[in-house]
């Protein structure tokens, strides 16, 4: 056998390593912690990295078992493979991603002739970050076409006190009085009459909520617009309506095909949904459509060329990846119609069913049955006086559940409430080892003195 020998000559080319590629040292980074609140002086290994933020993270949730999120928490592998490849590009560089740009038209054209709009080639939409940028754009919307019509006065916004803390943000930023009305009684949401009576010529719009999230039920959009319509007849005052249908727009034209309360009101200016919710894409991702081009005013779409070719954007981020917008028009395509309702019916089923577990137990009472949304919200029974929601809260964290502990807003405050978003992903064998942990929890709650209140700072936060 030859041995092997050296190079006659010495290579004279010097050698590198570029750390982020290759392992000069495989122990770098290993013989002590890095620190936490400042960058570490040297780099180490990927590998190293790579493992130290894996550990931490391993602390965190199973977000499976999140029953408090309303986002999507499942997709499917091809789903993130194609997301992993369009991770790098920018989806706001349209000159650059011409095709992604193409997706992200196609998939406004899909959601405006899902929510019936008169023309859907004339609607116009885009892609955001999430409902509360879309919110914050529909708003604005509003907020401009009243002022083309109004020159003096403070404008008012008027929605249910239920609304998501978006459109509290959207009327701090935009120095909009926030008009609410106040839940009554076993009604948790908007009332149309009351807000007919909260409106004047200052009312930029009335927003009506397709799911509210803290029972998950319908708010009575078509009952609204009759409302508002009854009132320009006899004011003379024409007030839009955006529908915030976060979660409920993209269920609602699948399971309640009959329900009106899209684009076939006439009244319905717009409407926002989240796509990374109930349209069954990961974080990062929502949707904001207008009936028209006359609903959306021309000053506030910006264009720009400094990424070659001429761009409009209306959006308050602007760098941000395509990847949740591929998924979308992913989602859009594998499932068509029939998927989609396919995929909500089956968690509608599942909210219904696990439901009526939670009421079998006895000590619950059900606020919704999660019949609209996919969700529900119940509370402890009249007689239950030895534990309260948020000792249920706490006790389900121990078991890798987390469920949403709450108090209801004006005038409901006496209300507090257990919340469980079904989801995709989350099935009927994960429903009944739900069903089963909270009952194996009830005999040590009953056996408790009282409430053990003074832990509540522990237990789960509202989760929209």
């Amino acid at each position: 056998m030859p041995l092997h020998k050296g190079p006659a000559e010495p290579d004279e080319r010097p050698l590198s390593v570029n750390p982020f590629y290759g392992e000069a040292n495989p122990v770098a980074g290993m013989t002590q912690a890095p620190p936490k609140h400042r960058l570490p002086d040297n780099p180490m290994a990927p590998t190293t990295a790579y493992q130290l933020v894996h550990d931490e993270l391993m602390l965190d949730g199973n977000a499976r078992l999140n029953l408090a999120t309303f986002v999507t928490t499942w997709m499917e592998p091809q789903a993130g493979i194609l997301m992993a490849e369009c991770r790098d590009k920018n989806m706001i560089d349209k000159d650059e991603y011409p095709r992604t740009a193409e997706l992200e038209r196609r998939c406004v054209a899909m959601l405006a002739d899902l929510w019936n709009a008169p023309d859907p080639a004339a609607a116009v939409g885009c892609s955001t970050t999430g409902s509360s940028e879309a919110c914050m754009l529909a708003g604005m919307a509003l907020k401009r076409r009243w002022s083309k019509r109004n020159q003096g006065g403070r404008p008012n916004l008027v929605m249910g006190v239920n609304v998501q803390v978006c459109w509290d943000k959207f009327c701090t930023f935009w120095e909009v009085e926030a008009r609410q009305v106040p839940m009554d009684g076993n009604r948790f949401h908007l009332d149309p009459q009351a807000a007919a009576e909260l409106c004047d010529e200052n009312t930029i719009g009335v927003v009506g909520v397709l799911g509210s999230t803290f029972d998950g039920s319908y708010e009575p959009i078509a009952d609204l617009c009759a409302v508002l319509d009854d009132l320009q007849a006899r004011t003379g005052l024409d007030i839009p309506v955006h529908v915030d249908g976060a979660s409920g727009a993209m269920v609602a034209p699948f399971l309640d095909e009959d329900l009106e309360w899209d684009f076939r009101l006439p009244r319905v200016a717009s409407i926002n949904t989240s796509g990374h919710k109930y349209g069954l894409v990961y974080p990062g991702v929502g949707w904001a459509l207008w009936r028209s081009p006359a609903e959306l005013p021309e000053e506030l779409v910006f264009r720009v060329n400094y990424l070659g070719g001429d761009m409009p954007t209306f959006a308050l981020n602007f760098s941000r990846p395509g990847a949740q917008v591929v998924a979308q028009y992913y989602t859009f395509l594998r499932l068509g119609r029939e998927g989609y309702r396919a995929v909500q019916q089956s968690t509608r089923d599942v909210a219904r069913a696990l439901a009526e577990r939670v009421a079998a137990l006895g000590d619950f009472r059900l606020l919704t049955k999660g019949d609209q949304l996919p969700v529900f919200a119940f509370t402890t029974g009249p007689d239950v006086t030895s534990y309260d929601v948020f000792d249920v809260s706490r006790r389900l964290r121990e078991r890798g559940w987390l469920v949403p502990a709450y108090t209801f807003p004006p005038n409901r405050e006496d209300l507090s409430v257990l919340r469980v978003v079904c989801r995709n992903g989350f099935s009927v064998d994960l429903a009944e080892l739900f069903a089963e942990d909270l009952g194996r929890l009830l005999p040590e709650l009953r056996r408790q003195p009282h409430p053990l209140t003074r832990d509540r700072e522990m237990a789960t936060g509202f989760h929209h």
